[in-house]
């Protein structure tokens, strides 16, 4: 099974082209970020760990696990984010395999996570890494009305994830093996996919 990293900084466009992968019969996905929303779920362990070793109150008084509180915590303290990352990175990994597994009649998985290629852990992963990108501005809007957020608040969120924005400026990285520049209509957007699939992922 080949490993496909669907990769992009906020409001770039992961989703909608996971959708549209989705669509021509690459549906077989693994969403980062919600499959660690669910390992806080179904492991309190983990949770365990997290509070104990970050002195960070990550539960309500009923012990439901509030995301917000943990992303205040790691957004303002990079020691911390290091240490859920070490803590969380294994569980998910075992989480992948095991999907995997439970999957090996399929021909491609799609990895999707905003923030891989800024993790040393993931350094190697994946056999094809496609970076899913748009101009700041037009992030910026999109992740905003998606999100209903505060512009200034999604705007600090942005500025912290600074590879993808040197990325987007013209830096590039040998680990990515084609970028989708995210600028138009969804149907551009489409004939986009539609390229790379049939020029990437046919060659493997």
């Amino acid at each position: 099974m080949k490993i496909v990293v669907v990769t992009g900084g906020i409001g770039s466009g992961k989703s909608e082209v996971c959708r549209i992968l989705s669509d021509m019969g690459l549906d077989l996905q693994y969403h980062a970020d919600d499959r660690v929303k669910r390992l806080y779920a179904e492991h309190p362990s983990l949770l365990d760990d997290i509070e104990s070793q970050t002195g960070c109150l990550l539960r309500d008084d009923a012990g439901v696990f509030v995301p917000s509180r943990l992303a205040e915590r790691i957004f303002a303290d990079a020691d911390a984010l290091k240490l859920v990352e070490s803590l969380v990175f294994p569980a998910l990994m075992d989480d992948f395999k095991e999907f995997c597994s439970m999957n090996s009649g399929h021909e491609f998985v799609i990895f999707e996570s905003a923030t891989i290629l800024e993790k040393p852990q993931f350094d190697g992963f994946g056999d094809i890494v496609v970076l899913i990108d748009a101009p700041f501005d037009i992030r910026l809007k999109r992740a905003c009305v998606r999100d209903n957020a505060d512009r200034d608040k999604v705007l600090a969120r942005m500025n912290n994830q600074k590879l993808m924005n040197s990325l987007s400026e013209g830096m590039t990285d040998p680990r990515i093996d084609a970028v989708i520049m995210n600028d138009g209509n969804v149907e551009d957007l489409e004939a986009k996919v539609k390229i790379m699939v049939e020029t990437i992922l046919s060659d493997c």
